[in-house]
């Protein structure tokens, strides 16, 4: 029996765009860093906060 793996959730020194948030959240959750990205890019056509969000889980997630 093997242990289960745990994925922390940080941005990763490489593979980043602009801040690595979008990389960290698909490392985290077993996604391509793309999709992730794209669904970044897509929800900021919908009313909220994404980019506030955007901006305190880059100041929040510690970098790899």
């Amino acid at each position: 029996m093997s242990t289960p793996v745990t994925r922390r959730l940080s941005r990763p020194r490489h593979g980043r765009m602009i801040g690595g948030v979008c990389a960290g959240l698909a490392q985290r959750f077993g996604m391509k860093p793309n999709t992730v990205r794209l669904l970044a890019v897509l929800s900021c056509l919908l009313p909220g906060p994404q980019f506030v969000a955007y901006i305190v889980l880059w100041a929040v997630m510690p970098s790899e």
